[in-house]
């Protein structure tokens, strides 16, 4: 098969159609890195990194330094023994979007060489999956007429973000939910809430016929009492984001019994961790979901193929390339209608 002669990688930056606003953080762009691994018999496969330094302690310009040092790891190895690949390139573990986008190229070079799509080498439990799509914090009205035109396109599951005024937040829900009636709801606080305002906003919602399907990352990625404390507290199941970023990070939240749902991305834990990950999970009967950071298509590809071929998740957070403004979509899956990726 054939061995790795060259890995390249590309800064590349891409535009949010409007900002893109959560707990803490307002984002009018995505700068990411496009990884190119080059195999001696001139195939090439790619991979996308989207770093980030809210969650990772990412910095694109330390990642992009890591080209040579890469490839000195990697350079001659075959991408057949893509195990070996990826026990290597763990040992970046200050850099997980790095990981995971070397390790999704290696499997693209190897598709390539075989033949065989990657979501098929990774167990092709699926070949289609549906994908939410997210309402920003913003002003009241900003929030509900983006509910609204999501669920016109087309949008059966919306995610809402929450997390930086509770008495807003719960309005926002509440006129949310009269403009999308029949969609399902992921409501996303990204560490916004105390433990005790995350309980409130989720039973002062309750009490208003709502429901929601996961509350994601309630409170702090530290504080894992209090996620606890809102998990045997709240009506909803509670999932776990920022706190559940490596394998090792899950194990201790299925030990605290803290989270009914853990929301895997590649950006966080790679590919090698992310597998691990859902084998814990299907043990510890724990639910999943799995999302994004600002990637581009290239890098909602390498999520999508993850998904179809794990079949492991009840909900896909897979939106951010329909938020940013792309010239061409240059991953290997294409959009039948909106709400549907399909190979």
């Amino acid at each position: 098969m054939g061995k790795i002669k060259l890995i390249k990688f590309k800064l590349t930056t891409f535009k949010y159609e409007k900002p893109f606003h959560i707990t803490g953080s307002i984002s009018s762009q995505s700068n990411n890195i496009e990884v190119s691994i080059e195999l001696d018999s001139g195939v090439v496969g790619y991979g996308e990194a989207s770093p980030s330094f809210r969650v990772n302690g990412e910095k694109v310009e330390a990642l992009l330094s890591l080209e040579p040092i890469i490839n000195e790891a990697l350079k001659g190895l075959d991408v057949q023994n893509y195990r070996q690949i990826f026990d290597i390139t763990d040992k970046f573990f200050a850099s997980p979007s790095i990981k995971a986008a070397v390790q999704y190229a290696t499997l693209d070079a190897f598709s390539e060489e075989i033949g065989v799509p990657v979501y098929k080498i990774l167990g092709g439990s699926k070949n289609k999956i549906e994908t939410d799509k997210t309402v920003s914090i913003g002003s009241l009205e900003e929030r509900v007429l983006d509910a609204k035109n999501i669920f016109e396109e087309g949008f059966r599951i919306i995610k809402i973000k929450v997390g930086e005024n509770l008495k807003e937040d719960i309005e926002a829900m509440e006129k949310i939910y009269e403009v999308s009636k029949g969609a399902k709801y992921i409501v996303d606080a990204n560490m916004g809430y105390t433990p005790k305002q995350a309980i409130k906003f989720a039973k002062e919602i309750y009490k208003k016929g709502i429901d929601i399907h996961v509350f994601e990352q309630p409170v702090p990625m530290h504080d894992i009492e209090g996620l606890k404390f809102v998990r045997f507290n709240s009506p909803f199941p509670v999932g776990a984001d920022e706190s559940a970023k490596t394998k090792y990070d899950v194990l201790r939240l299925i030990k605290e019994e803290a989270v009914d749902y853990i929301n895997i991305k590649l950006m966080k834990s790679g590919i090698s961790d992310a597998l691990a990950i859902v084998e814990m999970a299907k043990a510890a009967n724990l639910h999943l979901m799995i999302g994004c950071m600002g990637e581009s298509s290239l890098g909602i590809n390498q999520s999508v193929h993850f998904a179809l071929g794990t079949g492991a998740f009840d909900f896909h957070d897979l939106d951010s390339a329909l938020m940013l403004k792309e010239d061409k979509f240059r991953g290997k899956y294409k959009t039948e209608i909106p709400y549907h990726i399909a190979i």
